[in-house]
């Protein structure tokens, strides 16, 4: 027992030293990465339908016998090549049949001058060969006008709502394409944060609801404070039925160190121009004028709060809800805060049936600074993990 504690106390050592140099270093990469310019990013998209037909025909493949299997693919071939030749001889009819309406009024508008005019068959020809040599392309085009698409962003918030970035880039993004019979879909994580922030994030995902296109809030763990102020906005609003939503209301909290300052001898001189430019502080000293304007700020945000989410959620209770309290799903969807239990991944998978799915995801470039950033602070995250699971370790084995 006496080797192990004194290998833990020399590990501990070790462990503190490499994590100071990490932590130094970070600092170091950080400063120099901020001082950057910021390099532009990219806009990556991807068909979640062919991450969920390639995980099926995965388990397919293992769990079905090799003759089974093969018999399968080679009937789904089959099947799409009928369904493919369908879908040519269909639109090779629809080409044939303008083709033909176009020549009879054409005629029309040549008797009505009294001169008999040929129209020439080369429209009916350019159908019968559109439809055989671009066959695939017919297809994909009627297919894509009669499923509808789904655009699918992610946003995990924190405090700052750092995310807000990537979004307003994505929105954007999808902006340029979608139509009013598509669908954005936001998968939303956030405890809320910012005032300023979360209002920012909230309009943009406005913008969808001004563009005249659904969109729907799909909540797996929370939406609270600013993350519901962001949620409200959404046509419809999913959650998991453990996820915890509402948290209407306003916080604020700071320490004061004025009796401390004064038993030390310190004194603390704070200049402003503006009866109410600074209403406490943590170093001075609070007055009761102070502490009640301030208050009255906090009244006033959680009024316009209120007032947000009653715009896009009438049919909810805004008086009933705004008391800070948050609910689990059922009893978020019992008081109207969400319109349906269900996961995010339930409620993707069952649309990707009768729907095209796209996942929009804004990367940013990173340089060589902000990589060594984040092994920096990778490191000394795995490094703590470690350590901390190791000491619980040996004192499991003391006892």
């Amino acid at each position: 027992m006496e080797f192990l504690s004194e290998y833990g106390l020399f590990l501990a050592k070790v462990v503190t030293i490499v994590v100071a140099l990490l932590v130094v270093l970070g600092i170091i990469v950080a400063n120099r990465a901020h001082h950057r310019d910021r390099q532009p990013g990219h806009i990556a998209v991807s068909r979640l339908n062919d991450r969920y037909d390639d995980m099926k025909e995965t388990l397919l493949e293992a769990v079905m016998d090799d003759a089974d299997y093969n018999h399968r693919r080679k009937q789904q071939e089959k099947d799409k090549k009928a369904e493919a030749k369908a879908q040519a001889k269909k639109r090779k009819a629809e080409l044939k049949a303008e083709a033909k309406a176009g020549k009879k009024k054409h005629g029309e508008t040549a008797g009505s001058d009294s001169r008999e005019v040929k129209v020439p068959d080369q429209a009916e020809a350019d159908a019968e060969a559109g439809a055989e040599n671009q066959g695939a392309e017919l297809i994909s085009t009627d297919e894509s006008d009669t499923r509808k698409r789904l655009f699918v962003v992610h946003f995990d918030g924190d405090i700052k709502a750092s995310a807000l970035t990537n979004l307003r880039e994505e929105i954007t993004a999808i902006l340029q394409v979608a139509e009013p019979k598509d669908e954005v879909v936001v998968c939303l994580e956030s405890p809320g944060g910012m005032v300023a922030n979360y209002g920012l994030a909230a309009s943009q995902l406005a913008r969808v609801r001004s563009a005249g296109v659904q969109l729907t809030v799909v909540v797996d763990k929370v939406a609270a404070s600013g993350g519901y102020m962001m949620a409200c906005v959404a046509d419809r609003i999913l959650a998991a039925p453990f996820a915890m939503l509402g948290s209407i209301g306003v916080v604020a909290q700071l320490p004061n160190f004025h009796r401390l300052l004064q038993r030390n001898d310190v004194d603390f001189e704070l200049f402003t121009a503006g009866e109410y430019k600074r209403t406490v502080t943590m170093f001075g000293e609070n007055t009761p004028e102070g502490k009640e304007k301030f208050q009255s700020d906090l009244d006033e945000i959680h009024t316009l709060f209120q007032h947000f989410v009653s715009e896009y959620r009438p049919q909810l209770d805004v008086a009933k809800v705004a008391t800070g309290e948050v609910w689990f799903g059922q009893r978020a969807l019992d008081l109207a805060l969400v319109d349906e239990l269900k996961t995010s991944d339930e409620y993707l998978t069952s649309r990707a049936r009768n729907a095209d799915l796209y996942q929009v995801e804004y990367k940013e470039r990173q340089n060589i600074a902000k990589k060594i950033g984040f092994a920096a602070q990778s490191g000394i995250e795995g490094a703590l993990a470690r350590l901390f699971s190791r000491l619980a370790a040996w004192r499991h084995q003391a006892q």
